[in-house]
């Protein structure tokens, strides 16, 4: 159906009230839409189906692995469809794009934050520690470090732990009406890497566009 002939099932002859609210159950999980099937299938919260053991996870943008380049975003890009077992805490939570090559030394239950892959954030988080891994806001512009709380000086300090040389952010207790813990990272979905890259080259290899 058309947004306007939804509309008229719940009284409403605003499609953009309709659109926005359809993006909202998309957000949080309760319908899934498939856009060039023009499909919309009703999920239980935080599934694929009533049988499904795939989460959808919402992905809220990128985040920069080195300095703070890369707006947060406030509504969903998308899912990351993730097996439940792979989680511990499985409501709440979001994806953020890893941009950059500043935490590829970095040990999130065991693995490192390279560019292109997934962390997964818990914003409920509210009780962050030194040593923690955290998404920051700076000025707006979302960022991934290692926290740590340098009550000495008055600062926070935002660590890189990278093959390369990356300097820390130092942010003054000042300043902190423009930075903000938005959650701490529990933990990361790694990009596929040789699989990928074979199986692009065997659907690929025809195209005249290949490269």
């Amino acid at each position: 159906m058309s947004l306007r002939e939804i509309g008229k099932h719940i009284n409403e002859t605003s499609p953009q009230k309709i659109k926005h609210h359809l993006l909202q159950l998309e957000k949080n999980g309760l319908i899934q839409m498939d856009r060039l099937a023009k499909v919309m299938v009703k999920t239980r919260p935080g599934l694929l189906t009533p049988k499904s053991s795939l989460l959808a996870i919402p992905i809220l943008g990128t985040a920069n692995c080195g300095p703070a380049a890369a707006y947060a975003e406030q509504e969903a890009q998308g899912y990351l469809r993730v097996s439940g077992k792979l989680l511990s805490k499985k409501k709440g939570i979001f994806a953020i794009k890893a941009s950059g090559h500043s935490m590829n030394r970095a040990n999130i239950n065991g693995l490192s934050v390279e560019d292109g892959d997934y962390v997964l954030v818990d914003p409920t988080f509210t009780s962050v520690r030194n040593g923690d891994y955290v998404l920051s806001i700076i000025d707006g512009m979302a960022n991934i470090k290692r926290y740590f709380k340098d009550s000495d000086n008055q600062r926070i300090i935002l660590l890189s732990e990278s093959s390369a040389s990356f300097s820390p952010i130092f942010i003054h207790r000042d300043d902190m009406d423009n930075y903000l813990v938005n959650g701490k990272v529990i933990q990361v979905i790694k990009k596929p890497k040789t699989a990928w890259s074979k199986f692009k080259k065997f659907v690929y290899r025809d195209s005249p566009n290949y490269q």
